[in-house]
């Protein structure tokens, strides 16, 4: 079992165009912690916002009698991937990875072991 930051650490450094990483609780809009970004892209700022996006899922599936669970929210800028996976293990609820790639990150890659993250994340 991996903490948060060393699940964090392994994020940025094994996926493959990864620039930044956040572990955040999307009830309050907290980063619990978080790594990389840059002076030009606050991931706490990123983190708080993307909040937004989970809830805004969640009430329209609800809506909708959607009674499937969100796995994770790609987010795809001309220059960047977002990548949002809700954690499912034992503490994980309330929160999730915020995972941002470069525009040359494999997806399917990175998604794949963002799974793996999150199934050895001790929260």
């Amino acid at each position: 079992m991996a903490n948060t930051e060393t699940a964090l650490k392994e994020a940025l450094t094994t996926i493959e165009g990864a620039t930044g990483v956040a572990l955040v609780d999307y009830t309050s809009g907290m980063a619990l912690g978080t790594m990389g970004g840059s002076k030009s892209f606050d991931l706490n700022v990123a983190a708080a916002g993307n909040t937004d996006v989970i809830r805004a899922k969640m009430r329209t599936m609800e809506h909708l009698g959607l009674k499937a669970e969100i796995d994770d929210i790609l987010i795809t800028l001309s220059d960047q991937y977002h990548l949002i996976r809700l954690l499912k293990g034992r503490g994980g609820n309330g929160l999730f990875l915020y995972l941002v790639l470069d525009s040359r990150a494999n997806l399917a890659m990175a998604r794949h072991q963002l799974k793996k993250i999150e199934e050895e994340l001790e929260v």
